[in-house]
């Protein structure tokens, strides 16, 4: 897929997101992390991510159950591990039943203090 085609696809992605990515960028657009910037459906080698920290080579991936035993999700997590990221998998209700742990998680991933 090229680059074009690539944003393309993140544009569509940021349109329609579900309720759960929706709820997860309120929490973390703005640098509302302890300052860490976030990029939402970003394009990353050949996939796009949910939530991408540059900085830190931080994934965050927001999954329906759509995702439970994903092949295609696991070889998508080792590329991106080989390319030096790491990759955060939450359920869409843990966003919503306990987005402060999500967040503290996410903190820790990223070598940062949450309060």
């Amino acid at each position: 897929m090229r680059d074009q085609q690539k944003r393309d696809v993140a544009r569509v992605f940021r349109r329609d997101a579900t309720d759960a990515e929706r709820a997860m960028w309120r929490l973390l657009r703005n640098r509302r992390l302890a300052s860490l910037k976030f990029r939402r459906q970003t394009p990353i080698g050949p996939y796009v991510a949910d939530f991408a920290c540059v900085s830190k080579r931080l994934i965050v991936e927001i999954d329906g159950g759509q995702h439970a035993e994903s092949d295609a999700d696991r070889r998508r997590d080792a590329y991106l591990a080989r390319e030096g990221w790491i990759v955060l998998r939450f359920w869409n209700n843990e966003a919503f039943e306990n987005p402060e742990g999500v967040l503290l998680k996410i903190a820790a991933a990223a070598g940062v203090m949450f309060d």
